[in-house]
């Protein structure tokens, strides 16, 4: 009797869960950003935002919390309440830099159930205009005839665009100076303004600047060329070999959200990620789609964080 009682009681939990999943969501959904307006993951977030608000009728509103490397908001996240009404667009970046900072507590391997990842982008190696370096081998001859002369910007202490360019300073035995921002859009207005001379830049927040000639691009910094913007060489074949740092943008939700909320939310964004009008968005800006399952990301995360940690330590890096 005591175990078909607890059989019940266990069945009905397990539907109250499955008619919670079926109609979410039934009120409007915070979709966190780790790093200030007008950057990559922003851009994105707001794009996937306003196709979630369409498909289901309730608005999914972006909310930035830039700071620490991006390590606000992933605490945020953590921290909600896991009952899909928090839901976070993280970049690959974010997510190395939380157990690369040295006073981070959070797991990110544990303190997220991963939804999906939503694309895949070069990172691409930009100068301002007034910067005379028109290809990669100019900008090493120059930064080696003037160390410390140049100043380059990054999202954050730890993020890839600070990590990629301290792997190019090693690999090319040059020194420049990091400054690091609050996430990407406001690296994108110093680096405009000519406050910075260079930087790795996301596609998604580079090529609008970079197709207006308010910025240069020299190449791409994954190992193959990338299909959308193939006019860009990349970075190994410009005279640093081996040289590679993958861009991705992924979305998550606080561990513990039920299984069946992941899933509708997975099936939703994959399907929008498909559509021509998303397709089409992402490549004006340099980006495809890399829709996945939540056991493809939770690989992709845990894949990136072991390469992360030999580069960060082969390098000599601290990252406080």
């Amino acid at each position: 009797m005591r175990h078909r009682l607890y059989a019940g009681i266990a069945l009905s939990a397990l539907l109250a869960v499955g008619v919670h999943a079926q109609d979410y969501p039934q009120k409007p959904v915070r979709f966190i950003v780790g790093f200030s307006p007008g950057g990559g993951s922003d851009i994105l977030a707001r794009l996937l935002s306003d196709k979630l608000t369409e498909s289901w009728g309730r608005p999914f509103v972006v909310d930035n919390r830039s700071g620490a490397g991006g390590t606000i908001a992933l605490s945020l996240t953590a921290n909600a309440a896991p009952d899909g009404y928090t839901v976070m667009m993280i970049s690959g970046s974010q997510i190395t830099n939380a157990v690369l900072m040295t006073k981070m507590s959070i797991d990110v391997l544990k303190a997220y159930a991963p939804v999906t990842q939503a694309t895949s982008q070069p990172y691409i190696l930009v100068v301002h205009p007034s910067v005379a370096a028109k290809n990669v081998k100019e900008l090493i001859a120059l930064a080696k005839s003037k160390p410390d002369a140049l100043n380059y910007a990054s999202s954050g202490t730890g993020s890839f665009a600070h990590l990629g360019m301290e792997l190019f300073k090693v690999m090319t035995g040059t020194e420049m100076v990091h400054i690091p921002f609050k996430g990407s859009g406001a690296a994108m207005i110093d680096l405009l303004g000519g406050q910075v001379q260079l930087a790795l830049t996301s596609a998604i927040s580079g090529m609008p600047h970079l197709k207006t000639g308010k910025l240069r691009g020299l190449a791409v910094t994954t190992l193959k060329r990338s299909p959308v913007i193939p006019e860009f060489p990349t970075v190994a074949e410009s005279g640093v070999p081996g040289y590679s740092v993958d861009g991705w943008y992924a979305v998550v939700l606080p561990a513990r959200t039920p299984a069946a909320i992941v899933s509708k939310l997975n099936r939703e964004l994959v399907r929008l990620l498909e559509t021509p009008a998303v397709v089409e968005a992402l490549a004006r800006d340099g980006a495809v789609p890399a829709p996945s399952t939540p056991a493809q990301l939770a690989e992709t995360m845990r894949a990136e964080l072991a390469k992360w940690d030999k580069v960060v330590k082969s390098a000599g890096l601290k990252i406080e």
